[in-house]
């Protein structure tokens, strides 16, 4: 098959288009054709690019953990899923990604992928998807009638949390560039901050959750506007933790088949909508991730074979 592999030295210039293995399915995983994949910017830095969870060596490895395809085979003693079905999931970080014609994943990874998508609109849910749930409700404990402020609110991750906040009866307001005003507006929060033109802390006070995206000195300012019994959560790094401030939470996301199956029945109720950047052919996987990398493309830039 075709595949992007990553090899020594990790990081974009290691990254090739070649021949790779067919992957064989091992018990409890299903083999997936690839219709479409999902990449996260940074992850060919990630322990799990170039080492198995022992320490060693694993190159050359496939990146690209978010997939969107049709099942093709089942692995001893998988059940609950049938060759060709429509699935979308994430795979595991410390095994070959979907950047490829055909992944292994293991199928409680995977749920049925939403009717009303296409395979790119769902290859774009899933790690955010994830993330975005996990930030908001489970780490941030966020309710209906609470108020939430999200960074990076145009972002892959943030589009998200606002769509899935805004359902959930919250108050958004989202922080970004002022080219990303009207879409975060449109998802529906009540209100924008372009922090290049206006300090958040004159805009927003007394906020129940803020859920951070961007990091650094955003991250470090963000504990001001928290309500003491809030939460400050971020997926960049631990936040400043403040005597008698807000909870500080830094997490990664968990693969999770249930909340996969409740994202996907959002998707099809209209209640939530993938967002996607840009989409690239496999074959220039190298150039999608320099631009995500590089550039200021909003939600999630996807990868075809």
């Amino acid at each position: 098959m075709k595949a992007v592999r990553t090899h020594d030295p990790v990081g974009l210039d290691g990254l090739v288009y070649e021949d790779a293995p067919e992957p064989v399915p091992a018990g409890g995983d299903v083999l997936v054709e690839v219709r479409a994949c999902g990449f996260t910017p940074n992850e060919l830095d990630w322990p799990g690019t170039r080492v198995d969870r022992a320490g060693r060596s694993r190159t050359p490895t496939v990146p690209g953990h978010e997939v969107s395809g049709v099942v093709v085979a089942l692995g001893w003693g998988t059940s609950g899923l049938s060759v060709g079905d429509e699935v979308y999931g994430l795979s595991d970080p410390y095994r070959d990604g979907a950047a490829a014609e055909l992944i292994a994943i293991e199928a409680r990874n995977v749920a049925p992928k939403p009717t009303s998508v296409d395979h790119v609109g769902a290859a774009a849910l899933p790690q955010a998807g994830l993330t975005a749930w996990q930030g908001l409700f489970v780490h941030g404990r966020l309710n209906a009638g609470q108020t939430v402020l999200v960074h990076g609110a145009a972002g892959g991750v943030g589009s998200i949390a606002v769509q899935l906040a805004t359902g959930a009866g919250a108050k958004v307001v989202g922080t970004g560039r002022a080219s990303a005003e009207p879409l975060v507006l449109e998802l529906g929060a009540v209100r924008f901050v372009d922090l290049d033109k206006e300090p958040f802390e004159d805009v927003v006070r007394q906020v129940d959750v803020v859920f951070d995206t961007i990091g650094g000195d955003v991250l470090a300012r963000s504990a001001a506007v928290a309500k003491a019994r809030g939460a400050l959560v971020s997926i960049v790094a631990p936040p400043p933790v403040e005597p008698e401030g807000p909870r500080s939470v830094y997490f990664i996301r968990e693969p999770d088949r249930g909340q996969l199956v409740e994202i996907a029945r959002k998707v099809d109720a209209g209640e939530l909508r993938p967002h996607v950047g840009a989409v690239y052919p496999l074959p220039e996987a190298h150039e999608a991730f320099r631009a995500k990398n590089g550039e200021s493309i909003p939600g999630k830039v996807v990868l075809q074979p």
